[in-house]
């Protein structure tokens, strides 16, 4: 488990109401950890004596100054939600319909410091899509070959003095990932170890020169408009 899970207990008693909490440094990280656990217990329906029904897909609305606070995290933020999700709903023996998803979405009508969650139940799994997260920046890949490198005519460019021109190849067939070096004058490595062509797993960090790039798994989302308060989306369900 990531290091939200490490440190967020110990928040939970900050966290006083089931939708929106005002603190005076901002919305932290592990303050929305609580809070989508506060959903959770919120959120669970009892079936039967053995299946409780949690709900599994979070939009965590918050003001546009804390929603590129916590964003500029970097990516592992909303994965790292996603997972204590999981692991709050396991101890919790709550059952999830389908896959987790927690996005943080930035509202205009929320004032800083303030979270505000809504919750859904959703049948069925996420459409993930393959993705390179370059200096902050997350460039979606498409089937077939993108390039990397500090040309004009790259896909990917990086302005790392230590890329080539045409530096690395990522190949993406819709389900595979593949990253091949290019023949480049200063090599691409994974894990401190240079390669010529290697498999591309969620999480996998190639490094040109200073630069790093981190393939990721995210969920597909449609641009959706901000979502109504909490208690719309149960009167729907």
């Amino acid at each position: 488990m990531g290091f939200l899970d490490n440190v967020e207990r110990s928040l939970e008693r900050a966290v006083n109401g089931a939708f929106a909490r005002t603190f005076r440094s901002g919305v932290q990280p592990v303050e929305v950890a609580s809070a989508l656990k506060r959903e959770l217990d919120i959120g669970a329906v009892i079936i039967d004596r053995d299946r409780t029904l949690a709900p599994n897909r979070f939009v965590v609305r918050v003001s546009q100054q804390d929603a590129q606070r916590l964003l500029n995290l970097g990516e592992t933020l909303e994965t790292e939600l996603r997972e204590i999700v999981v692991s709050y709903a396991q101890r919790q023996n709550y059952q999830l319909l389908g896959d987790p998803d927690v996005e943080i979405r930035a509202d205009d009508s929320i004032t800083s410091g303030v979270v505000e969650i809504d919750a859904k139940r959703v049948t069925g799994s996420i459409d993930w899509i393959a993705a390179m997260d370059v200096n902050g920046v997350r460039h979606k890949l498409q089937r077939g070959t993108t390039v990397v490198g500090r040309g004009s005519d790259c896909a990917i460019r990086i302005t790392d003095n230590a890329a080539s021109r045409r530096h690395l190849e990522i190949i993406w067939d819709g389900k595979q990932g593949l990253a091949r070096d290019l023949g480049s004058t200063n090599g691409s490595k994974i894990d401190g170890q240079r390669f010529r062509e290697a498999k591309l797993q969620a999480g996998t960090t190639i490094t040109i020169g200073q630069t790093a790039l981190r393939f990721q798994m995210v969920p597909g989302r449609a641009n959706a408009q901000p979502g109504s308060a909490a208690s719309d989306f149960w009167r729907d369900q």
